[in-house]
């Protein structure tokens, strides 16, 4: 086994990295397959082959690594299923229409071509808890395990194509919008970040009726999130403002999550989307319990909202796959986090940038009022946010100093404030955030919190 796999893989969203470094090699990958494969088909005693279906985005290293998953897979006895170019939600969508087993999704989401990654959804397409994970890990560590696993020549599994993977997630994504609804006479922004969904995002909003303008629509392998998508809105914003258009939507590389722009060219927090799409489902008795989750990092000013309108919200860590381990174990349909990712569990298992486009347009179209007006019903406390680059970040928590320090912002800021403090799952920095009516006191007490991070933590 290789000397640089170590424990600890995978971050908030999978495994990401540089390829062709320590972890993102193509070995890696296909030691994740096999050990995946080993876990379905020898740990689970399936009765018969695992079935696992393989997706990717755009960068160049995608059939680099999907290659090297199928090989894991087929070495171990396992078929797989071949989506090519599909947003992660499309991935998920299709895992669990076609009874797969479990499915592969390569994409480093919003990070540069140069970085690649690995996402694993169960066969219910939902993406695997922590304890598989680190199950996943050790198996991946027992080299000698996997090889006593190896498929005799004669049952080593196949690749098989799935030749219409787009046009099944085009329509489930259709089936979501109110089938007494369309979008004539909407005009929409539509960036694609040269990502995952440059061919089925298009489709959705064009079938649907709208008037859709387009921006990063051409991949060629290394322009992925480059300039443009959810970490770049203001180019969104600027297309928006020349066309007149009703409303922006920046997704990023694998359309997982969507940044929103109203009529005005300004951007639309997530936390605000959240609220007139919990609220709009309330109001049309569709919002279980009347609850929704969301995370840490969601605005004081969110909860104190839905507070008012009888909503509750539980908050969950960082990472969209908490949520919807959240939103399953209390029975709910609806959350998402500040960053964009939403999840309406009746329609998806997953985020979904598409699908979160055409539910806040279905509110807009059922209220006859514009997103700027529909999101300006809630208030956000003033957020600062700071990353932290660290050589330490396991010791952040065990920090007396830092501890000292996140206790002295409380005390100030009282029930009125928050502080919160956490290592980054994909990168090494702290992420430290502080929240608190008053703008100016917030960002003297981030600013001071951060150098204690740093001088503690390097």
């Amino acid at each position: 086994m290789n000397s640089n796999l170590t424990r600890g893989l995978f971050g908030t969203d999978g495994i990401r990295g540089v390829v062709n470094r320590p972890p993102m090699t193509a070995e890696m990958a296909m030691s994740l397959g096999r050990a995946l494969t080993y876990l379905l088909g020898v740990e689970k005693k399936l009765s018969r082959k695992p079935k696992v279906v393989v997706g990717q985005d755009t960068r160049i290293s995608g059939d680099l690594l999907s290659n090297a998953v199928a090989a894991g897979v087929m070495s171990q006895g396992g078929d797989v299923y071949m989506a090519d170019i599909l947003p992660t939600p499309g991935l998920a969508n299709l895992t669990a229409s076609t009874r797969a087993d479990a499915g592969f999704v390569i994409s480093a989401s919003h990070n540069p071509f140069q970085d690649n990654g690995l996402k694993i959804f169960d066969g219910q397409g939902y993406k695997l808890p922590d304890e598989v994970e680190a199950r996943l890990e050790s198996l991946m560590l027992d080299k000698d395990l996997l090889d006593s696993a190896l498929s005799k020549s004669e049952s080593v599994g196949r690749t098989w194509r799935i030749e219409d993977s787009l046009g099944r997630y085009v329509v489930a994504l259709k089936s979501t919008f109110p089938k007494s609804m369309d979008l004539e006479g909407i005009k929409i922004v539509l960036d694609c970040a040269n990502g995952a969904a440059y061919r089925s995002a298009p489709a959705v909003f064009e079938e649907l009726g709208a008037q859709v303008y387009l921006l990063g629509v051409n991949p060629n392998g290394f322009n992925i999130n480059r300039d443009l998508g959810a970490l770049y809105p203001e180019v969104c914003a600027e297309k928006v403002l020349e066309t007149g258009a009703d409303l922006g939507v920046a997704l990023d590389g694998d359309a997982d999550r969507a940044i929103f722009i109203n009529n005005r060219g300004e951007v639309v927090d997530g936390d605000q989307i959240m609220f007139l799409c919990a609220l709009h489902l309330k109001k049309i008795n569709s919002l279980t319990k009347n609850t929704i989750a969301a995370t840490v990092m969601s605005n004081m000013g969110l909860e104190l909202a839905l507070e008012k309108e009888g909503v509750r919200m539980i908050r969950t860590n960082v990472g969209d796959r908490y949520v919807a381990e959240c939103l399953r174990r209390e029975q709910l349909n609806f959350g998402g986090e500040k960053s964009g990712h939403l999840i309406f569990l009746d329609h998806a298992t997953t985020g979904d940038g598409s699908l979160a486009a055409l539910q806040t347009l279905a509110v807009m179209k059922t209220t006859s009022r514009p997103l700027r007006e529909l999101a300006g019903s809630v208030d956000l406390f003033p957020q600062v946010l700071l990353n932290v680059p660290v050589a330490k970040p396991r010791e952040l928590y065990s920090s007396p100093e830092i501890n000292d320090q996140v206790e002295g912002v409380k005390l100030l800021l009282g029930r009125r404030g928050r502080v919160l403090l956490r290592p980054s799952g994909t990168e090494p920095v702290v992420r430290v955030m502080v929240e608190g009516e008053d703008k100016a006191l917030i960002e003297t007490l981030a600013k001071e919190s951060a150098r204690v991070v740093y001088k503690a933590l390097n």
